[in-house]
């Protein structure tokens, strides 16, 4: 008697119990990536940039406001939740997130670019930020902005924008250059080569009037 009930335990757990853990294991990765891919960092990311919008924008009043009505905090938002579905290789998602951030504040960024917590759009409108831009932590960007690429080049083709610099209104970096911490880009200005740290650029090409 023990042996068939041991028989019919060993059958059990191998027929129900090991499909229910396979069933329940691909959810458990998808857990662990979106964990891994910033959509389980989605609240404090989003703390980081409404703070940065308070420090950026004179004009804000409470943090509250800014989370209701800044076109800048919401476009970031919503690429952070398209980016967990393209790294989930749920592309065609994550491009119908971002296009519909793009239709809802006038901001397109590409699902693959990746930027830091704590980064700024003012206003918003206007701004485009390329498959593979790079923008770091404190970062300003106003209205008209543009991290572009130069051709139909694959791979890196975007600019790399360090920590704490302040791309102007209507300024637009283009190719696979490098904007160095603190830097600045005026308005305007069609920046084609890296950018030093610390460092002001202006004018169309764009080049170096400040450096410390």
């Amino acid at each position: 008697m023990l042996f068939f009930c041991s028989i019919k335990w060993l059958a059990f757990n191998r027929l129900f119990v090991y499909n229910l853990d396979v069933a329940v294991n691909p959810f458990r990765r998808l857990c662990v990536e979106c964990k891994d891919t910033g959509i389980g960092m989605f609240f404090k990311r989003l703390r980081l940039d409404i703070a940065a919008a308070k420090q950026n924008d004179p004009a804000a009043r409470n943090k509250f406001e800014i989370f209701l009505t800044y076109s800048g905090v919401h476009a970031l938002s919503l690429h952070r939740l398209a980016k967990g579905f393209y790294k989930l290789r749920l592309k065609l998602v994550a491009r119908i997130i971002s296009q519909f951030a793009r239709f809802l504040t006038g901001v397109e960024i590409h699902p693959a670019a990746e930027i830091a917590a704590g980064v700024f759009i003012d206003h918003g409108t206007g701004v485009v930020i390329g498959e593979t831009a790079k923008v770091g932590t404190g970062t300003v960007l106003y209205h008209g902005a543009t991290l572009g690429g130069t051709g139909k080049e694959k791979g890196k083709r975007h600019p790399t924008v360090g920590e704490h610099c302040v791309i102007s209104a209507g300024a637009k970096v283009l190719g696979n250059i490098t904007v160095g911490d603190y830097a600045k880009i005026g308005a305007g200005a069609v920046v084609l080569c890296d950018v030093p740290p610390y460092a002001t650029a202006v004018g169309v090409p764009a080049r170096i009037i400040k450096r410390i």
